[in-house]
């Protein structure tokens, strides 16, 4: 990551752009790229703030913004969704859930005025992970499709093509507020790290995916009663920026790939 990432992060915020500027983008080409960073407002352990998601989406999606700058285009950065289904952490204080219908109209509709407006190359930074979230988003992306023809980019990590890129500890289940993104926040925002407390946590090496194919539907079913999987303790700043050029990188090529499928159907 370049020494200036974060001040260049400002040319890149779609609602600091005046609407003037934003009429301007419409019709340029390539057509300008806009980002919609989602997360969750939940628990993530003793040691990451309930924010940890929102952080990593949205350095994520500026990083990809960067990464289409630096080839010469024009991306932006929505302002980041901070609220979804989120019951995997009932009983947590401090974790907000939604209605998982109104988290899929969010996100639709969100899309569907940007795609009226004549912005039609959309993707989403998605760093929420629990199974009811992720079918919001797969229903919104395809509500837009079937209204508008437009497809929505979305690198979905639970997914074996894009989860195969990322950490061991991320494939293995294991990963909330655990070392994949304990590092990411670690990377992105240290100051909002308790790390006395976070390189004190024992590993829990408990898979979140084979307890939900199990049947699991609270942490606190899967023997979870600090909000937190995997090892803490292990997570370093350089796995976070690695990973980060990762998800960054992903969101690039799930923009590409539709890009060059409307351009050869």
């Amino acid at each position: 990551m370049k020494p200036d990432f974060k001040a260049q992060i400002a040319n890149h915020r779609f609602a600091e752009r005046t609407w003037t500027e934003l009429r301007d983008l419409v019709d340029r080409q390539p057509p300008c790229a806009l980002i919609l960073p989602v997360g969750s407002t939940e628990a993530h352990g003793p040691h990451l703030p309930l924010s940890t998601d929102v952080i990593i989406a949205e350095e994520a999606a500026f990083r990809a913004a960067e990464k289409l700058a630096a080839r010469g285009e024009t991306a932006l950065v929505l302002p980041p969704l901070a609220y979804s289904v989120t019951d995997f952490s009932e009983g947590f204080t401090g974790s907000v859930s939604i209605a998982a219908e109104t988290a899929t109209a969010l996100v639709r509709d969100i899309c569907l005025s940007l795609t009226h407006q004549g912005f039609k190359r959309i993707a989403l930074a998605n760093a929420h992970l629990e199974p009811a979230h992720i079918a919001t988003l797969r229903a919104a992306c395809a509500e837009v499709k079937a209204q508008t023809g437009i497809a929505i980019a979305f690198p979905d990590v639970t997914r074996r093509r894009w989860a195969q890129m990322l950490t061991e500890e991320f494939r293995s289940g294991a990963c909330h507020a655990g070392q994949y993104e304990s590092s990411l926040v670690l990377r992105a925002r240290p100051e909002l790290v308790r790390d006395e407390i976070r390189l004190a946590l024992a590993p829990k090496l408990i898979s979140l995916s084979q307890a939900i194919r199990a049947g699991a539907r609270r942490f606190t079913e899967i023997g979870c009663d600090q909000a937190y999987f995997g090892s803490p303790a292990a997570a370093t700043v350089e796995e976070g920026e690695r990973t980060f050029e990762i998800l960054a990188g992903m969101i690039v090529t799930a923009l590409d790939e539709i890009r060059a499928q409307e351009l050869d159907p």
